[in-house]
């Protein structure tokens, strides 16, 4: 963690101190481009604690992006997004090939998991790319690191998830709900 960041806060609602899972994404402002995207998919912390460590790590450990630079802070919009605990799908299926029947666009984020390897993504990221179920899950098979259609090798974990997300319509602006469209 970087030095100087305080990391604990009392949290004034009770719905704070629950665990939850959340990612915390940070985007250029105005062109919404992608600045640093981490989570936590497990409610293993308080909302309060993940959504401050998420997005710390956002700012300054996405290794896709150099840490964030204090003359940025005004050009970021901040989004977040709590997660349900994600729920396995593969078991719940007699054939693999029917695994893009349990997900739902616009509803279901999805998590792929193979030995050490894991890969994640958000609701919101199949509806912004227009997949389809079956797209999105060799998308999240991709994301981890694997082959596009690992999600049909019996070795492969699948979860799906939902969340509900927030985020500033400008940079340290009004914070609303976002609906997936």
């Amino acid at each position: 963690m970087r030095e100087g960041i305080v990391l604990e806060v009392d949290p004034p609602h009770e719905k704070l101190k629950k665990p939850f899972g959340a990612f915390v994404t940070l985007s250029t402002y105005p062109g919404r481009s992608l600045r640093g995207c981490i989570g936590y998919p497990e409610p293993i912390l308080p909302l309060h604690q993940v959504v401050i460590r998420a997005a710390i790590a956002a700012a300054f450990e996405d290794p896709r992006f150099p840490p964030l630079s204090e003359g940025e802070i005004d050009h970021i919009v901040v989004e977040v997004s709590i997660l349900t605990p994600p729920e396995r799908i593969d078991d719940k299926v007699a054939n693999r090939m029917d695994l893009p029947k349990l997900v739902k666009i616009g509803e279901h984020g999805l998590m792929v998991r193979r030995g050490f390897y894991s890969g994640l993504l958000l609701p919101q990221v199949a509806v912004e790319y227009a997949w389809d179920p079956e797209e999105f899950l060799g998308q999240t098979c991709i994301k981890a690191g694997l082959w596009v259609d690992c999600w049909l090798r019996e070795d492969t974990e699948v979860y799906r998830f939902s969340a509900e997300i927030f985020a500033e319509k400008e940079p340290k602006g009004e914070v609303v709900r976002k609906e997936i469209d």
